[in-house]
């Protein structure tokens, strides 16, 4: 059996549904990679399938530090507005041949992910401290 090529894949993708981007489907291939080596630390170095919800950590983890404060951004660039999004990239990667999934996986995996804007624009906001016992400047 021939081994599928990326690009190739993407692209029938990309014919199929248009949602998202070429960049998307990169990001989610390298989160992957980022998410089973993290797993593969916990797991004395053997990589194993991870779930969904272990997918979207990663990806969160990995967007922040690719892209900190513009993380959002770039997915709404992408067409990425929520989690269920990932979920669709993800199972196009499945029905080409890019990624495998075990019976248990399903779209609905990524349906209970994170808000957007907490996972990716809350931690740069200014902390707001209000300190009540502070009072006006009297001239």
């Amino acid at each position: 059996m021939q081994e599928i090529n990326f690009d190739e894949a993407v692209e029938l993708i990309l014919v199929r549904d248009p949602r998202y981007t070429r960049d998307a489907y990169t990001f989610v291939r390298e989160a992957l990679d980022f998410t089973q080596k993290l797993a593969g630390r916990e797991n004395r170095g053997t990589l194993r399938h991870v779930s969904g919800q272990e997918l979207l950590e990663g990806i969160r983890q990995f967007a922040l530090q690719q892209f900190g404060p513009m993380a959002a951004t770039v997915f709404e660039e992408w067409g990425v507005r929520n989690c269920r999004d990932f979920g669709e990239i993800v199972f196009n990667m499945v029905e080409i041949g890019l990624l495998a999934k075990t019976e248990k996986d399903s779209r609905a995996d990524f349906d209970n992910g994170y808000d957007f804007t907490d996972a990716f624009r809350k931690p740069f906001r200014p902390s707001q401290k209000v300190n009540p016992e502070t009072k006006p400047i009297v001239n």
